[in-house]
């Protein structure tokens, strides 16, 4: 892993089409922005982890009470 201290208003970047822009920083969190080519998804590390999750129960056959559900929400079960 790569640790580097950036400033607000400092980016990094990653290649030459990825790049991480620090917005802003109060206490101990940090705002930022994300430049990436459409084709390269970006997410936050727990909403790929659900992703994940669900693809893995879906594999499974677990997601099918999720299905319903949804289904039935939008009225079509």
């Amino acid at each position: 892993m790569l640790v580097l201290t950036r400033k607000k208003g400092e980016i990094l970047a990653i290649g030459e089409d990825i790049f991480i822009s620090v917005i802003d920083v109060r206490g101990d969190s940090v705002r930022l922005g994300i430049e990436a080519p459409k084709s390269i998804p970006v997410w936050r590390k727990e909403v790929l982890d659900e992703i994940v999750e669900e693809n893995r129960r879906a594999l499974k056959g677990g997601s099918s009470d999720m299905i319903n559900e949804l289904l039935k929400k939008k009225g079509r079960s």
